[in-house]
């Protein structure tokens, strides 16, 4: 397996968790993100649509833009149509 070509934040970690967001969702949503989106503080949100628990949801990794990556939060949200761009 190849060596990922981002660090998570132990906050990070530690939000995935307290928000029931499996550490392999996060890890599939930053291998390959279904969007990548302008956030604030020149960061991004590297995001995917995912289903938890049955339930559709966007999940959001905010990204500084470091070499390596470095994923400082990360969040679900099932308001699909304020996240999401169907704008290519």
């Amino acid at each position: 397996m190849s060596t990922p070509s981002y660090r998570i934040t132990d906050h990070a970690r530690e939000e995935a968790e307290r928000r029931g967001i499996p550490l392999e969702v996060l890890q599939t949503v930053m291998e390959s993100p279904g969007q990548i989106r302008e956030a604030h503080s020149a960061r991004k949100a590297y995001q995917s649509k995912v289903e938890i628990d049955g339930k559709l949801y966007v999940v959001r990794a905010i990204v500084e833009l470091t070499d390596p990556l470095t994923v400082v939060t990360v969040y679900r949200t099932s308001k699909l149509e304020k996240y999401w761009s169907d704008e290519a």
